[in-house]
């Protein structure tokens, strides 16, 4: 069985009731979950039949306990977040867009517990034995100096102790502040060259490699994916989302994966082929519960072949525009099936 652990932030999330705009759910009541992108990926993991261990620093209050058995609840093993007298639970807000409103995400997580955190608050030695991967993304070391100190701390431990290494890279240029003599994208740059190097599987898009080795957005994704693997030498694969903005409403949505040592790529759910998604139900986390399912995919045998591979992870993907909330509710039958052509969306009886 596969075991992952990943670390990150989770935050609370407050989402306004269907597709209301802030100014009129607010005042007025908030549809409040827990989420955050390795929190997500851990979920997934562990809805799928994996072990996962989410790790990440919380306020000691009430409300950080909900979160904790939030997660608790899917499964997921909580036993290493760390719970501290300082910092906060950081929140974001959600306004789901529809045809051509985009949705709109608000942040506040200013002064999290996880932002604060310091080397050494983890025990990554014990923490990450027996793990056949550690996850994080792009976000954890956005969010302070600090933070991103210990994600290279917790990855050389991975390192060293031949844990597999997946990096999500998630751009956000909101997030990438903590540096007032650098704007972020030169801080995003800087910071992720120094923990790239630990990777075996990268995924990232174009606006990732855009923004963070400068490659042209007209650079075909083959040829952005090799860069990739030219500069961080380590990297046995690299995989990105291919995905058609039609509207907020309407995505159609496929995937790459690039093995590195063959330099083979391979493509789902067809070679310039999409997923059809004319009615998005969520789109936040969708990119996760891919991510959760290749990793879920490449340790698992009868999925590691590289086309059953991205092929489960681009069905997942798919699926996930369907339910509401940041977490993958997809059982791996269902994500199967859809990986075996059955689209048609029938009522099963």
């Amino acid at each position: 069985m596969i075991r992952v652990v990943t670390f990150g932030e989770i935050m609370g999330r407050m989402e306004a009731p269907g597709f209301k705009r802030f100014a009129q759910a607010m005042p007025g009541s908030l549809n409040v979950t827990f989420a955050g992108a390795e929190a997500s990926i851990a979920q997934s993991i562990a809805y799928l039949g994996g072990e996962a261990s989410f790790v990440t620093a919380l306020p000691a209050n009430a409300i950080a306990d909900a979160c904790v058995a939030s997660l608790r609840a899917f499964g997921v093993n909580t036993q290493h977040i760390l719970r501290t007298q300082e910092g906060r639970l950081g929140l974001y807000f959600l306004e789901k867009g529809a045809n051509q409103r985009p949705t709109q995400v608000l942040y506040d997580r200013d002064g999290s517990a996880i932002s604060q955190v310091q080397l050494g608050a983890f025990k990554w030695n014990t923490i990450l034995a027996q793990a056949d991967w550690f996850v994080l993304s792009g976000i954890t070391p956005a969010l302070s100096r600090s933070a991103a100190e210990v994600c290279k701390e917790a990855l050389a431990v991975a390192f060293e102790m031949g844990v597999s290494v997946a990096i999500d890279l998630n751009y956000r240029s909101k997030l990438w502040r903590w540096d007032p003599l650098l704007g972020p994208r030169d801080l995003a740059t800087k910071t992720m060259r120094d923990l790239l190097p630990f990777a075996d599987l990268l995924i990232g898009g174009k606006e990732d490699a855009e923004a963070l080795l400068g490659i042209a957005e007209n650079t075909p994704l083959e040829a952005a994916s090799q860069i990739w693997k030219k500069t961080f030498p380590r990297l046995r694969h690299v995989a990105t989302t291919l995905r058609e903005h039609v509207s907020a409403s309407h995505n159609n949505l496929g995937g790459m994966l690039h093995v590195c040592e063959s330099n083979t790529f391979f493509y789902a759910p067809a070679l310039k082929e999409l997923y059809l998604i004319p009615q998005i139900v969520d789109r936040i986390g969708t990119g996760d519960a891919f991510t959760a399912a290749l990793i879920f995919a490449l340790s698992t045998p009868s999925l590691s072949e590289p086309q059953k591979a991205i092929s489960f992870a681009t069905a997942a993907g798919c699926l996930a525009h369907s339910i509401e909330g940041d977490q993958n509710f997809s059982t791996r039958e269902e994500i199967e099936s859809l990986q075996n052509g059955e689209t048609s969306g029938r009522v099963r009886r």
